[in-house]
């Protein structure tokens, strides 16, 4: 008997079950038409929001160490 785990139950960061689980509902939700609402409903409320949000993300960005060669805009086409 072997104890070693079968590849479609690996745990962890290699969770395959789990990301086809995530990429379906994404891709499920993408297509339902409920993304107009959703961001909508996530939008802040008042100025007074909208400016403790910009902190909390400029809080978020002092800690990064940038964006990856994949997202930057000064990656080469």
């Amino acid at each position: 008997m072997s104890t070693t785990p079968d590849k479609d139950q690996v745990q962890g960061e290699g969770d395959y079950e789990a990301a086809r689980r995530y990429d379906k509902a994404s891709r499920e939700f993408a297509e339902s038409g409920k993304v107009e609402p959703a961001a909508h409903d996530a939008a802040p409320e008042n100025t007074r929001e909208a400016d403790e949000l910009e902190r909390a993300e400029d809080e978020g960005k002092s800690h990064s160490k940038g964006e990856g060669p994949l997202v930057s805009d000064h990656r080469k086409a």
